[in-house]
């Protein structure tokens, strides 16, 4: 008999403090199987290595994800701090803004960080076309980066850059 590569799906219950009893099926195995046209640079582990949002993102939703992704996370206890961000800058908007623009779901209240790193562990929803679509508009900011900087320059539009990480797109490279 031929093994299978599918794995069985898995149900995740989430509550912490924007959700309670939220619940989704992980029904890929994590990091595969993503669709065809999106290829983020890093991983959701990597982005909070680097240091992204501020250190404030996920600091109470720790249990839903592997532990090590936060091993070497740049969290903050407190406040936000832009400091812990990779490029030192602030790339944010409050998510008042993105809930306003009509661009939070109810399944990830937090954002597009929140759908990507569920979208890596595995779950696939309604949602993820229009996530796709928009992650892929971020390309904008590559072509500035491309136009504007010097290759290697993490100095030049730190605020793009930041942006970009925040987006799973590696603007070291660049």
């Amino acid at each position: 008999m031929a093994e299978s590569n599918t794995i069985r799906p898995q149900t995740v219950i989430v509550n912490d403090r924007m959700q309670k009893g939220y619940t989704y099926v992980l029904s890929e195995p994590a990091g595969e199987n993503f669709h065809p046209e999106f290829k983020p640079e890093l991983t959701p582990c990597q982005m909070l290595e680097m240091g992204i949002f501020g250190g404030k993102y996920m600091t109470d939703c720790r249990e839903e994800f592997p532990d090590d992704w936060f091993v070497d996370a740049r969290l903050s206890p407190g406040k936000r701090n832009n400091d812990l961000n990779f490029f030192g800058a602030d790339a944010s908007k409050p998510l008042s803004y993105w809930v306003e623009k009509g661009w939070v779901q109810e399944q990830d209240p937090r954002g597009w960080f929140q759908w990507y790193c569920r979208y890596w562990m595995g779950r696939r929803s309604e949602d993820d076309e229009r996530q796709v679509k928009r992650w892929k508009a971020m390309t904008r900011h590559i072509a500035q980066l491309r136009k504007n900087c010097v290759s290697g320059d993490w100095t030049c539009r730190p605020r793009q850059r930041q942006a970009l990480l925040h987006w799973a797109y590696d603007s070291r490279e660049m």
